[in-house]
């Protein structure tokens, strides 16, 4: 099953922090029999609210396709860790799955449009 999880991170963590949480769940997939198909850190964002007194959070962005109980065990390491202010995960049906895969060939060939831009000037 395809699943997308979306975790926000306190902002008083430094980038290498910040990497090591994401390193830190990205293993607990692995560990349980996933594969991770896309990541991304989406960075320092502003919160529609307050949470815990903190108005801004690093938002990050795991798709993985994993067994169902993979699930369970990767939101219980979201709880236990003080880190993480909220977290969403959910289970993609066939049309999140085909925009998702339409995300991902956008995002890869961004990088090649603004490479061959560069080389033209």
């Amino acid at each position: 099953m395809l699943y997308e999880t979306v975790f926000i991170l306190t902002p008083v963590l430094s980038d290498v922090q910040m990497k090591e949480a994401v390193e830190k769940f990205s293993k607990v997939l692995a560990d349980n029999g996933a594969q991770i198909v896309n990541t991304e850190e989406w960075g320092l964002r502003k919160l529609a609210y307050p949470i815990q007194k903190k108005s801004t959070g690093f938002y990050c962005f795991l798709e993985f396709d994993a067994p169902t109980d993979t699930v369970k065990k990767l939101e219980t390491a979201y709880r236990r860790d003080e880190r993480v202010l909220r977290f969403l995960t959910f289970r993609q049906d066939k049309y999140a799955a085909e925009y998702a895969a339409k995300r991902r060939n956008l995002k890869a060939q961004k990088p090649e449009v603004a490479n061959t831009e560069a080389k033209e000037d």
